[in-house]
C-alpha cells in the first residue's frame, strides 16, 4: 500500500515503462472492476490538435462563475500527478489521490497477473473518474491523444467538442489529415451534439460522416455560429458572437485569433447546456471569460525583460503562435528559446520559427523523449543560433543580454514550458 506521494510517483515512474498503449480494452476492464464511475459523470469531452486546453478553460471559468462544481481532467499536467484532475481549480489532494490508488491497487495487480497491464495514464484517468463521480456537477474531460482510442473515450458525454484537426502524434494517429480526423471523430457519440471549429475539408468530411452515423447534431464554427472581431490590442480582444438572432459582445484577455475561435466554441457549448436545462447567467459567463488567463498559453511570466511562454508543440500551434507574436510585438526585437520532444515534426517547426526571431537558442530538458540540443541545432536553418544543453542556463542568459524593447519567447514542448513556468513562479 502507498503511504506517501513519493511512493506513488515512483510507482508511476515504473508504470511509464509500459509506454503508450492504444486501445480501450484494458481501460474498460479496469473501469468495470472499479464500478464504472464514468457512467455517473455528466461530462463534456474535448478533442482536437490544438485549442483543447483553452476551450476547456473558458468553459471551466464560465460554469464556476454560475456556481457549478466543475471537474477538470487535462494532460499533460503542469503541476505533477495531482494537477491532472481539479475541482473548481483546486487539484486533488495528495491524501485523496493516495487513498483512491490504494482502493484500486489490488485490481491493478489482478490485471497485471493476467498480463493486461494498465498503463500509467490509464490508471490516472480511472482515478479522475472515481474522484469526479462523487464530487462534481459537471466534468470537462480533455482527450490526451487522438480520441477514438484515448483512455478518456469511455465516457458518454453530454456534448463532444473537436476544436481542429492538424498533423501531430503521426506515429500513433497517422500521417494524413483524414487518418487523424478519424481518431478525433471517435469521441462523437450517439444522439449527442458535437461542436467543431475550423476544419480542413478532408477532416470535415470524416467528422460529418461520423456525426451522421451516430445521429449526432453538428454545430460548425463559421456555419452554424460565427464571430466578428471588433478590437484587438496587447491587453484585450473584443468580438461579437452570433447564432441565428442571438448575439453577445465578448471580451477576452488571451491573445491571437485562435483564442477567438476557442472561446466561440466554448460559448456554443454553453448555449447547448442551457438548452439541456443548465442554469447559466450570460453576464456571469462574460465576466468570467474576460478574466480567463490560461497557464502556458501565450503567458507573460516576467516583465523587464518581457518573457512569454507558449506551448506551441506542433506545426499548427507554431503558426498560431507566430501570428500572435507578429500581430502584437511587431516593433520589438524578438528572441526565441526552444526545446521539444524528439518525436515531433521538428524540422517543419524550426523552418518556420527561425524567420521571425533575431536569435534562436536551442536547449533541452530532463525527459526520455526530449530532443538533444545538437539535433535541434542541426535542424535549425538560422544563422544566429546558439545551443545550451541546460535550459536554466538559457533562461539565465536573458538577464545578462537583455536590452530595452527586447522580448523573449519560450516555446516547444508543454512539458518544457511547465518547467520554465515553475522556475519563474
Amino acid at each position: 500500500m502507498f503511504e506517501t506521494i513519493q511512493q506513488v510517483e515512483d510507482f508511476f515512474e515504473y508504470r511509464r515503462k509500459i509506454g503508450i498503449k492504444p486501445g480501450l480494452e484494458r481501460m474498460r476492464q479496469l473501469l468495470e472492476l472499479v464500478g464504472n464511475p464514468q457512467e455517473q459523470i455528466q461530462a463534456i469531452h474535448i478533442a482536437g490538435t490544438n485549442g483543447k486546453g483553452s476551450t476547456l478553460s473558458y468553459l471551466d471559468h464560465a460554469l464556476r462563475a454560475n456556481s457549478y462544481l466543475v471537474g477538470v481532467f487535462t494532460s499533460p499536467s503542469l503541476t505533477g500527478l495531482c494537477g491532472y484532475m481539479k475541482i473548481n481549480d483546486r487539484p486533488i489532494s495528495e491524501n485523496t489521490f493516495i487513498t483512491i490508488l490504494n482502493d484500486i491497487y489490488h485490481l491493478i495487480q489482478r490485471l497485471d497477473r493476467e498480463q493486461r497491464h494498465p498503463s500509467e495514464f490509464e490508471i490516472i484517468t480511472v482515478i479522475a473518474f472515481l474522484y469526479f463521480a462523487k464530487h462534481v456537477d459537471i466534468a470537462l474531460i480533455e482527450a490526451g491523444m487522438g480520441g477514438r482510442e484515448d483512455t478518456t473515450n469511455c465516457i458518454q458525454p453530454i456534448i463532444s467538442i473537436i476544436t481542429n484537426v492538424a498533423k501531430d502524434h503521426t506515429v500513433f494517429l497517422g500521417n494524413s489529415i483524414k487518418e487523424i480526423a478519424h481518431h478525433k471523430a471517435g469521441i462523437i457519440k450517439s444522439d449527442r451534439p458535437v461542436i467543431i471549429g475550423d476544419m480542413h475539408q478532408d477532416a470535415l468530411k470524416v467528422i460529418k460522416e461520423e456525426a451522421v452515423l451516430n445521429q449526432a447534431d453538428l454545430y460548425q464554427l463559421g456555419v452554424n455560429f460565427t464571430y466578428e472581431s471588433i478590437r484587438n490590442d496587447i491587453f484585450e480582444q473584443s468580438f461579437m458572437w452570433r447564432i441565428n438572432s442571438f448575439e453577445l459582445q465578448v471580451h477576452i484577455q488571451m491573445q491571437g485569433e485562435h483564442q477567438l475561435k476557442n472561446v466561440s466554441i466554448a460559448i456554443m457549448a454553453l448555449v447547448k447546456l442551457i438548452e439541456d436545462g443548465y442554469s447559466l447567467q450570460w453576464n456571469k459567463v462574460l465576466q468570467a471569460m474576460r478574466k480567463t488567463v490560461i497557464a502556458g498559453r501565450f503567458e507573460i511570466v516576467h516583465h523587464d525583460p518581457m518573457i512569454i511562454v507558449d506551448g506551441a508543440h506542433n506545426p499548427a500551434g507554431v503558426q498560431s503562435f507566430l501570428h500572435t507574436v507578429n500581430e502584437n510585438y511587431e516593433n520589438m526585437d524578438k528572441h526565441l528559446i526552444f526545446a521539444a520532444f524528439k518525436d515531433k515534426d521538428l524540422k517543419t517547426m524550426l523552418d518556420e520559427l527561425h524567420k521571425h526571431f533575431i536569435s534562436i537558442t536551442l536547449t533541452s530538458f530532463d525527459h526520455p523523449r526530449a530532443a538533444s540540443t545538437k539535433t535541434l541545432y542541426e535542424l535549425t536553418p538560422a544563422t544566429n543560433k546558439y545551443q545550451l544543453p541546460n535550459w536554466k542556463d538559457a533562461i539565465k542568459r536573458i538577464s545578462e543580454n537583455s536590452f530595452h524593447k527586447q522580448c523573449y519567447f519560450v516555446t516547444g514542448s508543454i512539458h518544457f514550458i511547465s518547467l520554465v513556468r515553475t522556475y519563474f513562479q
